[in-house]
C-alpha cells in the first residue's frame, strides 16, 4: 500500500521553484523518484506579482521532476513564505468540563480556540497554530492531554498570521499550473522537518532559512517552536553588492558569487587572496582583472551585518541554542557563511539539509540546504498521507485527532 503514496514537496522561492517527489517505504523513509527545478519569475520577497508568471515557473519545475520519476502529478504540499508573516505566543486557560473531570477533545478544542484569540490587522489571519505544551492543574510539559484528568486546562501554541492576500494569490498560481493544495506549510517548519533532529528541537536550536529575498529564523526549544521572525533580506543583497562594488551586470555579479564568492577571508591563503578573476564591467567589451580578496572585501561585510541581524533577535527573545544554529537555502551556500555564523553566533553553526535517516532513492541529488524546505514539504506530505489511509480518510470528527497528530508530525 505504501507504494502507491506518492509524496509531493513543492517549494516555491523567489530564485528557483523546486519539486521533489517521493515514494513511502515499509521502513517509514520516502525514496526519492522525482526531483526537477526551474527560474522563478513573477515572485517578491515571497509574494506574487502576476501569477501567470509564477504558474509557468511551477509547470516547468513540475515537468521536469514528473519525466524524471516517469508518475504524474495532481497535488503537492507547498511552502508559505513571506516578509509579512509574523508569530507570537498565545495561552488560554478553560475549566474542564468532561465527565469526571477527564480532558476530553472538546476541552482542548477549547482551550486551543481560547489561546488562539487575537486582534488581527484588517486582511490578516492566522495561517498556522504550533504546539508548545498544556499544562494542567499547573503541571506543564504536557503534550497530549486527552484522557486525563484535572480541573484546569491551560494551552500554550505558537501561533502564526500573515496578510490573506499572500495565500490567496500562490493558491491562485498553484491552480493556474494545474495543481491542487494537499496542505500548506510555513517554510522554516519545512525547512526544520528534512534538516533538524529530535534533539536539536529538544535542547534548542535556530533554524536561519536564507533564500534570495527573505530569510526566516524560527527558533525551537523543548521540542517546540518558540519563536518565528522574517527579514526581508538574503542572498540577491550579496549579489547586488557585487554588481555594484564591481560594476557589472546582476547575471555577472550571480556567476561571480557562484564560482568565486567567499564572506570569511581568513579561510583563504595569501596565493588565493591574489589569484585574478576577470570581470566583463557593464557595457564593455574588455575585461578587467581584480584579486579574490577584493571580492571578499565587498561580501564579508554584509554577511556579518545579516547575520548580526538575526542573533540579535535569537538573543533579544531570550532563544536557548544549546544545540547551536542550522543554515538552509541557497543563501547559506556562500563559502564561509558557517563559519562567520558561528562567529556571530558564538555557537556552533552547520549547513542543514534532507538526511539519509528519512530519505533515500535519489538523496545525492539533494544533499545541499537549496533542498531542505522541498524534502520537508514532501516528508510531511507523505505523513499526511499515510494518517489517511490508516484511518480511512478524513472526518469532522477527528479535527482535534487530526490536530495533534499534525503536531507530533510536525516535531518528529
Amino acid at each position: 500500500m505504501n507504494r502507491e503514496i506518492h509524496a509531493v514537496g513543492l517549494d516555491i522561492g523567489t530564485s528557483k521553484i523546486r519539486c521533489l517527489i517521493g515514494e513511502a517505504t515499509d521502513n517509514g523513509k520516502m525514496n526519492i523518484v522525482g526531483v526537477g527545478q526551474a527560474e522563478s519569475r513573477g515572485l517578491r520577497r515571497g509574494i506574487v506579482t502576476p501569477t501567470d508568471a509564477v504558474a509557468e515557473s511551477i509547470k516547468r519545475a513540475v515537468e521536469e521532476a514528473e519525466r524524471v520519476s516517469g508518475l504524474e502529478i495532481h497535488s503537492a504540499t507547498i511552502n508559505l513564505s513571506g516578509e509579512h508573516l509574523r508569530g507570537e505566543n498565545k495561552s488560554g486557560v478553560v475549566a474542564v468540563a468532561g465527565a469526571g473531570r477527564e480532558i476530553s477533545t472538546e476541552d482542548v478544542e477549547r482551550a486551543v480556540e481560547s489561546a488562539s484569540a487575537m486582534q488581527l490587522p484588517a486582511g490578516w489571519e492566522i495561517v498556522d497554530r504550533l504546539p508548545q505544551e498544556f499544562i494542567i492543574d499547573g503541571q506543564d510539559g504536557i503534550i497530549e492531554p486527552i484522557g486525563m484528568r484535572g480541573s484546569r486546562l491551560e494551552c500554550k501554541i505558537h501561533v502564526v498570521s500573515s496578510p490573506s492576500a499572500g495565500k490567496q494569490n500562490i493558491v491562485k498560481a498553484i491552480r493556474r499550473a494545474g495543481l491542487e493544495i494537499e496542505s500548506m506549510m510555513l517554510e522554516p517548519l519545512a525547512a526544520a522537518n528534512s534538516a533538524l533532529s529530535d534533539d536539536d528541537k529538544e535542547y534548542g536550536c535556530a533554524l536561519v532559512n536564507i533564500g534570495a529575498e527573505v530569510t526566516s529564523l524560527m527558533i525551537f526549544g523543548r521540542g517546540a517552536v518558540q519563536h518565528t521572525m522574517v527579514f526581508p533580506f538574503g542572498g540577491l543583497h550579496f549579489t547586488k553588492d557585487i554588481a555594484i562594488g564591481l560594476r557589472v551586470s546582476i547575471p555577472e555579479a550571480t556567476k561571480i558569487k557562484h564560482l568565486y564568492g567567499c564572506v570569511a577571508g581568513f579561510l583563504m591563503d595569501e596565493t588565493e587572496r591574489q589569484s585574478i578573476i576577470e570581470v566583463t564591467p557593464v557595457g564593455r567589451q574588455e575585461t578587467r582583472q581584480l584579486s579574490k580578496e577584493i571580492l571578499c572585501d565587498i561580501m564579508q561585510p554584509r554577511a556579518v551585518e545579516l547575520l548580526q541581524h538575526i542573533a540579535h533577535e535569537v538573543f533579544s527573545n531570550r532563544g536557548q541554542i544549546s544545540s547551536g544554529v542550522v543554515l538552509t537555502g541557497g543563501g547559506s551556500l556562500s563559502r564561509g557563511m558557517v563559519e562567520i555564523a558561528e562567529q556571530v553566533f558564538d555557537a556552533p553553526t552547520r549547513l542543514g539539509f534532507p538526511e539519509q535517516k528519512d530519505f533515500g532513492g535519489l538523496i545525492d541529488e539533494v544533499q545541499n540546504p537549496e533542498w531542505a524546505t522541498a524534502g520537508g514539504l514532501a516528508l510531511a506530505s507523505m505523513r499526511l498521507q499515510l494518517r489517511q489511509h490508516s484511518t480511512g480518510g478524513r472526518s469532522p470528527t477527528r479535527k482535534v485527532a487530526e490536530w495533534f497528530e499534525n503536531f507530533r508530525e510536525k516535531f518528529r
